[in-house]
């Protein structure tokens, strides 16, 4: 299935070599498709580890054993497989994964539970143990390879290549971070949506990073929607290799603390956006804005029933200022609302204020902006002080093409 290029698509940033990782692709054949599907990434001893996972009760094995894996704090290795997902594939899929884990921790003379696997594509399949013990061989003696190589390798129905820069001053010492990405389609808030990875060459203790990453998480991954679905493999994992040798960060009161957890608030943010550009057929990146609401979380959750919303999405595929289609959502979001306080508007302009339309509402701005790639949408509930922002794109026939040929 050949899928095109998004439009909303972004340059792949020049990324900075991180020291204490190390990362090669090979080809496994999980799909016949003709490139590298399998991603191995070596970790210099003393790595700190942390993680976010899907909450589908219907998870892969690669999730389980990642939560229980991710508890330790330490990791040596990544390995990330592309086309077979190894989810509902009970203890053959769990015995692929024992088996990578086994394979890496005795080349690198490592315990199994330093090792990280990921595995995403096709659900119901296990995953083949005999091209797995292939392709992590191939891996541990191909060439390093790009950022770049790697994001494209752990991709499935993406159309282009996600990844993200970032760099902060922890007293005198400059750290960077870099983060790769996969995700276009079955991507909805419920951390992570994705499979995602962070690698930084700053000292972080494992449990102040495992803060740091959640809190990124909850402002980023768990803002995003393209479909409403959540999926069985969904994994965010960060990595703190410690090489650029500063003093190691173990909470907000040690110095820099508060500039590394801006940096990897940013890499998460552009990854984050990066995902809903690549939407499966996606035409648009929408911005939803929530204010006046009684909270923080119900803002949200306002929002999410707006970027949800199939009616909203196709109106903004079809350039269609229809704001009656947000109060729809609103409406049916479970969180408090007053239709009589109730604002809406389009890239900066309001076309209806506390409950009424606007009389003198001009559409042709509202127009103009429909036809951009990128779009607003503002909500005033009028209730309180609570706001939040999600992000999401339009729904076009694109989405149903993409999906309806997945297997094929």
């Amino acid at each position: 299935m050949d899928i095109e290029r998004s439009p909303l698509a972004r340059p792949f940033p020049d990324a900075p070599h991180i020291a204490g990782v190390i990362p090669r692709v090979t080809r496994a054949g999980y799909k016949d498709w003709g490139r590298c599907d399998l991603t191995y990434i070596e970790l210099s001893e003393d790595t700190s580890v942390a993680g976010v996972f899907t909450r589908n009760v219907c998870c892969s094995s690669e999730v389980e054993l990642g939560r229980q894996n991710v508890k330790t704090g330490n990791a040596r290795a990544l390995v990330v497989n592309a086309g077979n997902s190894n989810a509902f594939t009970g203890y053959r899929g769990r015995e692929a994964v024992e088996q990578i884990m086994a394979q890496v921790a005795e080349h690198l003379g490592c315990a199994p539970e330093d090792v990280f696997v990921s595995s995403t594509g096709v659900i119901g399949v296990p995953l083949p143990k005999d091209k797995a013990r292939e392709g992590v061989a191939n891996a541990f003696t191909a060439p390093e390879c790009s950022w770049e190589d790697a994001a494209n390798a752990i991709g499935t129905t993406d159309t282009f290549t996600k990844g993200a820069v970032a760099s902060a001053m922890i007293g005198d010492t400059k750290v960077n971070l870099v983060g790769i990405i996969k995700g276009s389609g079955m991507i909805a808030p419920d951390m992570a949506t994705m499979l995602g990875y962070i690698f930084t060459d700053a000292a972080v203790d494992s449990v102040f990073l495992q803060d740091l990453l959640t809190a990124s998480s909850d402002a980023s991954f768990n803002c995003i929607t393209v479909d409403s679905d959540t999926s069985t493999s969904d994994t965010v994992l960060a990595f703190a290799t410690g090489k650029a040798g500063n003093t190691p960060l173990r909470s907000f009161d040690d110095a820099g603390a508060d500039a590394f957890a801006a940096a990897l608030n940013d890499v998460c943010r552009q990854l984050s956006h990066l995902v809903v550009r690549d939407g499966e057929g996606a035409q648009k990146f929408i911005a939803v804005s929530v204010s006046g609401a009684v909270s923080n979380e119900s803002a949200r959750r306002v929002g999410l029933a707006i970027a949800n919303s199939p009616l909203v999405k196709t109106a903004i595929a079809g350039e269609d200022a229809n704001w009656g289609r947000v109060v729809m959502a609103v409406g049916k979001a479970g969180e408090p609302a007053d239709r009589d306080k109730l604002s809406i508007g389009f890239g900066g302009v309001w076309a209806a204020r506390e409950g009424l339309p606007l009389a003198n509402y001009d559409e042709t701005p509202v127009a103009e902006h429909l036809r951009g790639k990128d779009i607003s949408i503002e909500v005033d509930l009028g209730l309180g002080d609570g706001q939040a922002t999600v992000w999401t794109c339009d729904l076009t026939h694109g989405y149903i093409s993409i999906n309806a040929d997945y297997r094929s």
